[in-house]
């Protein structure tokens, strides 16, 4: 009976991610840098609006490369991003980024920081305060307010970049490797709030990591990318019951044989 539960739970998911419309186009990309590195060819594909896609592939084949060219920090030599049909030129005020580094100002308060995007739009400080605290207190950071970045460890800092990218209330996500310089522990913490966000935030989000484990485990499509140059390999949807303990869903079997796929259809691009 609990196998039966499973299947038709997924088989729910399966149909509700077909059923929802595409909020980001991706077509004929091409990317080469100088030198003739050829980063991304040809390539197409559709994020559906309120799923996490995530993009995954051996080292180089070219994810953060597509995740800033969709954000429009980065332009393709050809092919277009269209985000609800208008094409991208530029970053725009429905991307927000998140980036691996944390790109946080050294020299403002976490308020400020996260604040920061809304100043920029000429918001009154009273209402950008607002809502900087409402989105601090969601990543788990109140009372550090008035720290400053230097003052934070590194996973306290990821969480002010997130806040930052959440509080100018984009619909789009945009997150480079966001828990790759955090320990294990903390990694999966991050995974369930970034879980618990979603359900709260009800965003689009493109997720870039080089972890299986992590992609099958936050995912509703995973891309997966071939070796550089890179082209979409395949797309992955999950057919993950979520509705048990985290670890009750690492243990599940549609969850690790879903992971021995990705590690099965990446291994040919592994040296």
């Amino acid at each position: 009976m609990v196998a039966v539960t499973k299947l038709r739970a997924a088989d729910r998911h399966g149909e509700h991610m077909a059923s929802l419309e595409s909020i980001i186009s991706v077509r004929g990309i091409n990317k080469v840098y100088p030198g003739q590195v050829h980063a991304l060819k040809d390539v197409d594909l559709d994020f559906p609006a309120g799923a996490l896609t995530t993009l995954l592939g051996p080292s180089g084949c070219g994810k953060t490369t597509l995740l800033k060219i969709i954000a429009g920090l980065l332009e393709p030599n050809t092919g277009d991003v269209l985000v609800k049909g208008r094409k991208v030129t530029a970053p725009g005020p429905e991307r927000a980024f998140v980036f691996q580094d944390f790109a946080l100002l050294p020299w403002a308060t976490v308020l400020r920081n996260v604040g920061f995007g809304l100043e920029l739009r000429g918001m009154a400080e009273t209402k950008r305060n607002e809502i900087a605290r409402r989105y601090i207190d969601q990543v788990g950071l109140s009372g550090f307010e008035d720290k400053y970045p230097h003052e934070l460890s590194g996973g306290m800092r990821q969480r002010v970049g997130l806040a930052r990218a959440l509080a100018v209330d984009a619909d789009v996500l945009l997150l480079d490797e966001p828990f790759s310089a955090v320990d294990e522990q903390n990694r999966r913490k991050f995974q369930e709030d970034l879980l618990r966000l979603r359900e709260i935030e009800r965003k689009t989000f493109i997720f870039v990591t080089h972890s299986i484990e992590e992609a099958v485990y936050l995912s509703d499509r995973i891309v997966l990318l071939s070796r550089r140059p890179g082209r979409v390999s395949q797309v992955i949807t999950p057919q993950i019951d979520r509705s048990g303990s985290p670890e009750e869903i690492r243990r599940d079997r549609a969850y690790l044989d879903t992971v021995e796929e990705i590690w099965q259809g990446l291994r040919q691009f592994v040296d």
